[in-house]
């Protein structure tokens, strides 16, 4: 996929990236966005969709999706309900898993997607708006390569 525009953030600490969260979910095309999260074990994405779905109203439990690779929430957002899948691919092995899980449908559908472990989900996957490759550093920092994959991404960067 051509990467249309990346920047760069540092997040010294949580609140950067809880603040980084909050600008995101200022942005009108958050509401049918694909954002998919790449970083090792322990890098933060679900902790990034956790403050993104907190500025977008979500309240109560918000649970990883890890053992049931797809938690839906819905919200309301400019007086219209948003919906919210969130994903987490890791346990997919085989990238035939994605059409028999019958993802393909809600994917079709208007909606906030977030996907971590994106890659695992095989090359039949839809293609991301905004790609975040969040990065470990040794001082419990976060080093962020924020890639816009598609006009819209490049809309939630500004």
């Amino acid at each position: 996929m051509p990467i249309l525009e990346t920047r760069r953030l540092h997040w010294p600490n949580e609140e950067a990236c809880g603040a980084f969260a909050t600008s995101l979910a200022a942005h009108p095309g958050i509401a049918d966005a694909c954002i998919e999260l790449d970083g090792p074990l322990g890098a933060g994405k679900t902790t990034l969709v956790r403050h993104l779905l907190r500025a977008l109203g979500v309240q109560g439990r918000i649970k990883s999706p890890t053992y049931a690779v797809v938690e839906p929430y819905e919200v309301p957002h400019g007086g219209q309900p948003l919906a919210i899948s969130h994903f987490d691919f890791y346990r997919f092995s085989d990238p035939r898993e994605w059409e028999d899980a019958g993802f393909r449908d809600i994917f079709a559908r208007p909606g906030l997607k977030l996907c971590e472990w994106a890659q695992n989900a095989g090359p039949e996957r839809p293609k991301a708006d905004l790609r975040l490759e969040i990065l470990p550093q040794p001082d419990d920092s976060r080093e962020v390569l924020a890639h816009a994959m598609s006009p819209r991404g490049k809309e939630l960067l500004a």
